[in-house]
C-alpha cells in the first residue's frame, strides 16, 4: 500500500512537468529564450532627391542684339540716335568722317574712265588693223601687238573698276546703319571722338524674342537637356510665380576643374523685361537611396550590417556603405526598405535572432 501511493505521488509530479517541458520546447522555435534586450530604433529613409531646384542667377537679354562698329576709322560727326530709341532696319545711326575716303573714291573713278578711254581705242586700232591685215598692209606681228596691248588695257580696266568698288565700300562704311529693327542698347562713343576700325560703337538689341544665360557646375550639365523646361523667377519677387523656359544651347565640359558652363535658355516673349536680373531653377535627377543613421552601422568579420526589428526581433541585414551625409549614412541593399526599423543604440548587446524592446 505505501509502495503503490509512493508511485502514484510521482506519476502526478513528473508528468506534468513532461507537458510543460514540451510546451516550452515548442514554443521556443517561435520566441527566443532569455530576457529581451533593450535598444532604441530609427525609421529607414529612402531617396535624397528634392524637388527644391537649385537657382543660378542671369540677366535677360534679346535673342538677336549686336555690338555694332565702323570698319573705317575717323572723326563721329553725326550721331542720329539717342539711348533707347527704336529704330528700323536700314536706318543711319551715326557717321565718321575720314578725309582719305572721298579722294580715294574720286581718284579710283577717274582711273577707270582713263583705262575705259585707252581701251575703247585699242579696240577700234585693232579692228582697222585686222581688215588692214587682211589686205596684206598690216603684219601678222604688228596685229598680234595690236592685240596684246588692247587685252592688257581690258585686264586694267577690271582691276580699276574692282579698285573703284572697293574705294566706294570704304566710304559706304562711314556711314553705320541698323541691320535690323530694334532698340538702342548702349551709346559707346560721343561726337567728335576719334574712332577706330572695329572699335564698338553702339549696342542694338530686338525685341523679337528674349533668353537669358547662366552659369552651372560640370556636374549639373548631365541633368540638362535641349528643350528642357525650366523655370525662370525674376530676382526682385523670388516667390512669384515662375516663367517656363527653354534650354536651347548646352556648353561642353572642359577639362578645368570647377570651371562654370553656360547654358542659354529661351524665353517667352514679352514675359520679362531685357536687362532684368533673373533666377534660372535645376533640379538635379538623383538615384533614390537608402540612408540610415550612421550609430547603426556596424562592421563585422562578415562586413557591413545594421541590425534590423520586426515584430520584435532583431535581424542581422548586410549593406554596402556609399558615403556619409551628415548624421546618416547612404546605403546599397536589398533587403531595407524605406520606414523599416534598425537599431541604433543597443547593438553592442544585440546577437542575430535576440528579442528587443525598443524605448
Amino acid at each position: 500500500m505505501t509502495l503503490l501511493r509512493t508511485l502514484a505521488i510521482l506519476f502526478f509530479l513528473v508528468v506534468p512537468g513532461l507537458f510543460l517541458v514540451g510546451c516550452k520546447t515548442g514554443d521556443a522555435q517561435d520566441t527566443p529564450a532569455g530576457p529581451l534586450v533593450s535598444v532604441r530604433t530609427s525609421e529607414v529613409t529612402g531617396g535624397q532627391a528634392q524637388d527644391i531646384p537649385l537657382r543660378f542667377s542671369g540677366i535677360v537679354r534679346s535673342t538677336q542684339r549686336a555690338t555694332l562698329t565702323f570698319q573705317v576709322s575717323g572723326t563721329l560727326r553725326e550721331r542720329a540716335v539717342e539711348l533707347g530709341q527704336t529704330v528700323a532696319a536700314g536706318d543711319v545711326l551715326a557717321r565718321v568722317y575720314n578725309p582719305a575716303l572721298e579722294p580715294a573714291q574720286d581718284s579710283a573713278r577717274a582711273r577707270l574712265d582713263e583705262l575705259n578711254t585707252q581701251y575703247d581705242q585699242a579696240s577700234r586700232e585693232w579692228e582697222r588693223s585686222s581688215r588692214l591685215h587682211k589686205r596684206g598692209v598690216v603684219s601678222e606681228q604688228n596685229l598680234e601687238q595690236i592685240a596684246a596691248r588692247r587685252d592688257s588695257l581690258k585686264a586694267s580696266v577690271a582691276t580699276a573698276r574692282a579698285s573703284l568698288a572697293e574705294a566706294t565700300q570704304l566710304l559706304q562704311e562711314s556711314t553705320l546703319k541698323a541691320p535690323f529693327p530694334g532698340r538702342v542698347e548702349a551709346l559707346l562713343v560721343e561726337n567728335d571722338e576719334f574712332v577706330a576700325a572695329g572699335q564698338p560703337v553702339m549696342r542694338l538689341s530686338s525685341p523679337e524674342g528674349q533668353e537669358v544665360e547662366v552659369r552651372v557646375p560640370a556636374y549639373l550639365l548631365s541633368h540638362i537637356s535641349l528643350e528642357q523646361s525650366l523655370p525662370v523667377w525674376p530676382a526682385r519677387n523670388r516667390s512669384s510665380a515662375p516663367v517656363i523656359g527653354s534650354v536651347v544651347e548646352i556648353a561642353q565640359a572642359g577639362a578645368v576643374r570647377g570651371e562654370l558652363h553656360p547654358v542659354l535658355v529661351s524665353l517667352p516673349s514679352d514675359t520679362l523685361a531685357t536687362g532684368e536680373p533673373v533666377e534660372v531653377g535645376i533640379t538635379p535627377i538623383q538615384q533614390s537611396a537608402i540612408t540610415v543613421p550612421l550609430l547603426s552601422v556596424i562592421r563585422s568579420a562578415e562586413g557591413m550590417m545594421v541590425f534590423r526589428v520586426t515584430d520584435g526581433i532583431a535581424r542581422r541585414v548586410p549593406i554596402e556603405v556609399e558615403r556619409v551625409v551628415g548624421e546618416r549614412v547612404v546605403v546599397r541593399t536589398g533587403e531595407l526598405q524605406p520606414g523599416d526599423q534598425v537599431v541604433y543604440a543597443g547593438t553592442t548587446r544585440l546577437v542575430d535572432g535576440d528579442a528587443v524592446e525598443v524605448r
